[in-house]
């Protein structure tokens, strides 16, 4: 422990002179609590012990790397891991061990904000180097070092993600026949140490980036787990779903029309596959939110809204839907007319009775919700596609708007309706406040006929008062709201596919625990990702990754990405100071100011 806090001072950039009068300080405090000489050369030498103990972990681990990060200095950074062996240089990045304790430095800079250092120990890492023997590349000591360093990322560094993804995208400057190899290092985006499915998918994704799961590396993880392993997998979930709705379709809205067949097996037939809906379905979404709801209550993952608490799954449209649906289709089955007919007497399953005339309309609006619920659930299977899913939430997202209109004409239909009353006239369609309303939203939605228009003009003030309305809002309002929906639009759509690559990417991890081993190890061997894959023809490279082809004009590449060393090829010599190592900004800024530094003694 004390060698813990001994390396976290080394973070802190304590200097190991100040334990001294610490020491001296602490004792004169003792020394005015008690007279006991004992206990006070007992505390003294105690604390000497952990300030020597501190000291030597200090001086142990105080390395250039962790001095430039204190100083927040991506230039330092790089002088002072220039000075590594090459065999070495990741782990004085990663690791500093003092004992049984260590520390590492890019999770220091990345908890105190030293972003600048963090990024450029980022960088460094993911740079391929080549001396004539080996490659060398960091990825898979980073990931070692730190298996949740996207999780991590995510939530304290968000910026160093782009950084972090782009180190593992590697692309040829040579073309061949129009096209481009590229090298993608995703063996540990997609499966973790025990060669599971990996939780970075989860973790981007619960980040809420549209701009970064667009990012060519995450896309490439998400649609080669979505199409080889997840699809399948979440098909066969949401088969039994369209099959249900296939079944509900056929007994509410087709066989209910059916009159020119016998008619005694149409009944069958409809009770048959309503008591299949109300056995199979509905009893099936009771268990669902009774499942749901006691493992959010047991979790306490509840949410308020307006200090009422509800389970989590119903914060998400998914979920308070399905729990709409399943009170339609609990008031369907209590207002069942088969049922309420059995033993009336009349014909088998006969909905001819008095009890189920009665109901027969209250259960007609129920099926029509659920009906509706059914349908609005199927937009699920809009994830197939990602323009289809992009579609779809540009639609969500510009509701609010046509929400927006629909108040402002409702607020105008008041008013007029209100006038129009108070306005002498006879005109029936406009007789009193409920009336009139009505033939306003029928103008509104160009549902007045023609006839009615000619009766208002035995009434020019009527007509008048009608005229003003259509000006504001049928020439107004609606060209209002087609802006509005313009602009909505222009704003969503920059982002739609990210936000559809979101939702596919919950579906794939939420998908992912039901898949198949099998398929998963099936799909994972065919990758290959314990071999090498080429730089070039012949050049074999360094493991963990998939090589595709693109477009050589998609991402103009001129420079080699690989930076290539001749000489010494002995893992313990230091790389060679890189040509444009001194050509930064911050380097050109500081010659200048050198250069004005003297001119400025010369002048004196």
């Amino acid at each position: 422990d004390i060698s813990a806090l001994g390396l976290r001072h080394v973070g802190y950039g304590i200097p190991t002179d100040l334990f001294g009068p610490f020491v001296t300080a602490c004792v004169q405090v003792i020394r005015t609590l008690t007279e006991d000489d004992a206990a006070e050369e007992a505390f003294r030498w105690s604390l000497s012990l952990i300030s020597r103990i501190l000291t030597r972990v200090i001086n142990e681990g105080s390395t250039i790397v962790m001095k430039a990060i204190n100083a927040n200095s991506g230039k330092q950074l790089r002088r002072a891991v220039g000075c590594a062996p090459r065999g070495k240089r990741a782990l004085w990045m990663l690791n500093i061990q003092v004992g049984t304790q260590s520390i590492s430095p890019l999770m220091w800079a990345i908890e105190t904000g030293s972003l600048d250092a963090a990024k450029s120990i980022i960088t460094d890492l993911l740079i391929i180097r080549a001396d004539r023997d080996r490659y060398y590349y960091g990825m898979d000591i980073l990931f070692e070092r730190h298996p949740d360093i996207i999780k991590r990322l995510c939530t304290d560094a968000p910026a160093l993600m782009t950084p972090l993804l782009d180190g593992l995208i590697w692309r040829s400057r040579i073309t061949d026949n129009g096209q481009r190899r590229v090298n993608f290092y995703i063996r540990h985006l997609l499966m973790d140490e025990n060669s599971e499915f990996a939780k970075a998918t989860e973790w981007i994704t619960e980040n809420n980036d549209p701009k970064l799961v667009c990012h060519p590396v995450v896309s490439l993880v998400t649609d080669m787990v979505w199409g080889r392993v997840a699809f399948r997998t979440f098909l066969f979930g949401r088969a039994w779903f369209l099959f249900t709705l296939i079944v509900f379709v056929t007994s509410q809205s087709m066989l209910a029309r059916v009159t020119s067949v016998n008619a005694d097996s149409v009944r069958i037939v409809v009770f048959a596959l309503r008591c299949f809906i109300y056995l199979c379905s509905m009893g099936q979404w009771i268990m669902y939110h009774v499942k749901n709801t006691v493992r959010d209550v047991r979790n306490g993952a509840l949410v308020r809204i307006d200090r009422i608490p509800i389970p989590e799954y119903l914060a998400q449209w998914q979920g308070w839907s399905s729990l709409i649906l399943t009170g339609f289709l609990v008031a369907m089955f209590f207002m069942e007319p088969i049922l309420q007919c059995i033993g009336s007497g009349g014909d088998l399953f006969t909905k001819q009775c008095k009890n189920g005339q009665d109901l027969s309309f209250p259960y007609s609006v129920a099926s029509t919700g659920a009906m509706l619920i059914y349908f609005m659930l199927l937009i699920d299977l809009s994830v197939f596609s990602t323009r289809v899913s992009a579609f779809a939430l540009v639609c969500s997202r510009v509701l609010s708007e046509v929400a927006l209109f629909l108040f402002g004409i409702t607020f105008f239909v008041i008013a007029f309706a209100c006038a129009i009353s108070a306005l002498e006239q006879d005109n029936e369609h406009f007789a009193d406040i409920p009336v009139a309303a009505l033939q306003l939203y029928k103008i509104s939605f160009g549902m007045f006929s023609g006839s009615n228009y000619d009766d208002l003009e035995s009434d020019p003030a009527l007509l008048i008062v009608c005229f003003v309305y259509v000006v504001t809002t049928v020439i107004f309002m609606l060209n209002l709201l087609i802006a509005q929906l313009n602009c909505a639009y222009h704003a969503t759509y920059l982002d739609m596919m990210g936000y559809a690559r979101l939702n596919r990417g919950k579906i794939v991890y939420e998908t992912m625990p039901s898949c198949p081993k099998g398929r998963w190890a099936a799909f994972v061997g065919a990758l290959r990702l314990d071999e090498c894959c080429e730089f070039g023809e012949g050049d074999m490279g360094v493991p963990g990754g998939v090589q595709v082809f693109e477009p050589a004009s998609a991402n103009i590449t001129t420079v080699d990405m690989i930076k290539r060393f001749g000489g010494s090829t002995s893992p313990a010599a230091q790389w060679p100071e890189e040509e444009a190592a001194g050509n930064d900004e911050e380097d050109r800024f500081d010659r200048m100011e050198k250069l004005i530094e003297k001119a400025m003694k010369r002048m004196t």
